[in-house]
C-alpha cells in the first residue's frame, strides 16, 4: 500500500470516529432548545403550575395576602421564599419548610394563595436544563466535568462561524435562497445548512459567546476567584433588635410594607421574589427586574426600622459585571417573557436543523469515500495477480 493509500485510510478513521462528537453537539443544541421553553411546557402538563383565575374579575393578591393565606392554611409551616416566575400565567413558588425537616416548593395561586401543588425535586424543567448544562455529571468539588465538556462547545462553536463567513462568499445573497429539492440529498441537505446558517447568525454569535462565558465562569469559580461587587450585608446587631413587654424581638414590618418602601426608593423596580428573614437578625430580601431586563436589583430592608440598609442596583455594577450578568438570560432566552422564548427556541430549532444537515453531509460524504477505498482496495490484490503471472511475465520478458 502507497504512502498516499496509508493517509487517506486514516483520513477516513478519522472521520468516523469524529461521529459521536456531531452526535454530541446535536444533543447539547436540541436539549437547550427544550430547556428554554421546559417551563411552559411543564405549565401545559401540570395545572398546579397555573395562575388560574377563580373569576374573571379577580385580582391578584399582595404578597403578604398570600403569606397570610398560606400561613392560615398550614400555621406550621415556615415560609422562607415567595417568587414570581417571569410570567403572569404562572403561579407563585414558595420555598417552606415543615417541622419534620422537609423543604418543598410550592405552588400558589397568586388570585386565592391556595396551595395548588409541590414541586417535584427534579422535573422536567430540571432535568432539561441539567442535561442540557452539564450531562447530568454531578457536582461533586467545585464544577463538574460535564459542565467544562458542554461550555467549552463555546469556542469551536465560534470558530465554526468565522470561518464559515469566509468560506461562504456574499454570504448575505444567500438569505432567500431556498434548498433545491431536485438535485439529490446531498445538494438538498447543503442548501439547507447554509440557509439555516446565514438566518442564524446572530444567534450563534450570541450562544456561541456567552457559551464561553460559562466555561471561564467555571474556571474562576473553582479557582475561588470573584468578580463580584455585591456587598456583603451585616446582620442586625443585637442591640439594635427592639423587644416586646415579653422580651422577644418586637413583630416586624409585613411584606407589603417593605415592597412599597424599596418601589418609592428605587425607581422601576418590579419586585418578583421577597426572601423571609432567616433570624431575629436578619433582613427582608427583596429583588425584581429595572429598566434594563437582564439583571435584577436587590435590596435589603430593615424589618424592624422600615431602612434600606444596603441594596445592589444596575448603576451599582462594574462594566465588567454589566457583561458577565448578562450572559446567562442572554443564553437561555429568559428576560423577555414568553415571545423571547420562542424567537429563542425557533432559532435553537434552526441550530439543531444546521447540525443535523451538517452531519448528514459529513455521514455521505465519508461513506462514500470509504466505499471508493474499499474498491480500490479490492482492485489492488487483482492487479498484482496478473503482474505476477509466470506467462505473463515470459511474455512481457520475450
Amino acid at each position: 500500500m502507497s504512502k498516499k493509500s496509508r493517509s487517506k485510510i486514516w483520513f477516513l478513521v478519522h472521520s468516523w470516529l469524529a461521529l459521536p462528537i456531531w452526535f454530541f453537539v446535536l444533543i447539547v443544541c436540541f436539549t437547550g432548545t427544550l430547556a428554554v421553553v421546559s417551563q411552559e411546557i411543564v405549565w401545559l402538563a401540570n395545572p398546579d403550575v397555573r395562575a388560574t383565575k377563580p373569576s374573571p374579575d379577580a385580582e391578584r393578591l399582595s404578597f403578604q395576602q398570600v403569606l397570610d393565606a398560606m400561613q392560615k392554611a398550614e400555621p406550621e409551616m415556615a415560609v422562607r421564599f415567595i417568587s414570581q416566575p417571569d410570567g403572569s400565567h404562572f403561579a407563585l413558588t414558595a420555598a417552606v419548610t415543615y417541622p419534620d425537616g422537609s423543604a418543598p416548593t410550592l405552588y400558589v395561586n397568586p388570585y386565592t394563595g391556595a396551595i395548588q401543588g409541590k414541586s417535584p425535586s427534579f422535573n422536567f424543567e430540571g432535568f432539561t436544563r441539567a442535561l442540557h448544562g452539564w450531562w447530568l455529571v454531578p457536582f461533586t468539588n467545585g464544577y463538574s466535568w460535564g459542565w467544562y465538556l458542554v461550555s467549552l462547545l463555546g469556542l469551536p462553536m465560534l470558530a465554526s462561524l468565522v470561518t464559515g463567513l469566509v468560506v461562504y462568499k456574499k454570504f448575505w445573497k444567500g438569505f432567500f435562497k431556498l434548498p433545491r429539492a431536485n438535485h439529490g440529498s446531498r445538494i438538498f441537505w447543503g442548501d439547507l445548512h447554509r440557509l439555516s446558517g446565514v438566518w442564524s447568525i446572530w444567534f450563534i454569535a450570541v450562544i456561541s459567546i456567552t457559551g464561553t462565558w460559562f466555561l471561564i465562569q467555571a474556571i474562576l469559580g473553582d479557582n475561588h476567584i470573584t468578580i463580584s461587587t455585591e456587598p456583603v450585608v451585616p446582620v442586625i446587631a443585637r442591640e439594635d433588635v427592639p423587644r416586646s413587654e415579653s422580651g422577644a424581638p418586637a413583630p416586624r414590618i409585613d411584606l407589603d410594607e417593605a415592597e412599597r418602601i424599596a418601589k418609592s426608593q428605587i425607581a422601576g423596580l418590579d419586585v418578583s421574589f421577597i426572601q423571609m428573614p432567616g433570624n431575629a437578625y436578619s433582613h427582608l430580601y427583596l429583588g425584581g427586574r429595572g429598566w434594563y431586563p437582564l439583571m435584577f436589583q436587590t435590596v435589603n430592608v430593615n424589618p424592624y426600622n422600615s431602612k434600606i440598609e444596603a441594596q445592589f442596583l444596575i448603576e451599582d455594577r462594574s462594566p465588567l459585571e454589566f457583561v458577565t450578568e448578562s450572559m446567562r438570560p442572554l443564553h437561555t432566552g429568559d428576560f423577555g417573557g414568553l415571545i423571547i422564548k420562542l424567537i429563542w427556541a425557533f432559532f435553537g430549532l434552526l441550530l439543531s436543523l444546521m447540525v443535523l444537515s451538517g452531519l448528514l453531509i459529513w455521514t455521505k460524504r465519508t461513506a462514500q469515500a470509504t466505499a471508493a477505498a474499499l474498491k480500490r482496495s479490492e482492485r489492488a490484490p487483482r492487479k498484482q495477480a496478473v503482474s505476477t503471472n509466470p506467462e505473463t511475465a515470459t511474455e512481457t520478458s520475450v
